[in-house]
């Protein structure tokens, strides 16, 4: 799956996890919101005050580091 600032909040939860994890270290403690899961990654960036170019490069290097380990498994 390509992650884009398009892509909702509840997209990219049930694509993989982990990448709550990377949005709460970004500030955005409100992953679990019902309300967020039908938002664009921009629209949750603007929303809290973040930078969605940073968010992004944040989850793609989360991303591409998991795949990685997945690979030398």
């Amino acid at each position: 799956m390509e992650i884009t600032k398009d892509t909702t909040m509840g997209e990219m939860l049930r694509y993989d996890m982990g990448i709550a994890g990377v949005l709460m270290r970004s500030g955005m403690h409100c992953v679990g919101c019902p309300s967020s899961v039908m938002e664009s990654l921009e629209m949750a960036c603007m929303v809290h005050g973040l930078d969605v170019d940073q968010v992004l490069d944040d989850i793609k290097t989360y991303l591409e580091f998991k795949q990685g380990k997945t690979e030398e498994a």
